[in-house]
């Protein structure tokens, strides 16, 4: 049986944790910084996990762990 091909968009957005979470970047910030206040951007700054509703099409995407 072949190989299965990684989505390589969702290889640049999510890893794999050694318990089997799926951790992601938080979104809002890139830019436009100066409105937000700096507790919100110190809590964007901690990885965000993958809803448990969410988890099996994104592990289906990338299924080697990326």
């Amino acid at each position: 049986m072949p190989k299965m091909k990684t989505k390589r968009a969702a290889a640049k957005r999510y890893s794999l944790t050694a318990t089997g979470k799926v951790k992601v970047k938080r979104a809002f910030l890139q830019h436009i910084l100066e409105k937000r206040g700096k507790g919100n951007k110190r809590r964007a700054q901690k990885p965000g996990y993958v809803h448990a509703s969410d988890m099996k099409n994104v592990k289906k995407c990338i299924p080697y762990g990326a």
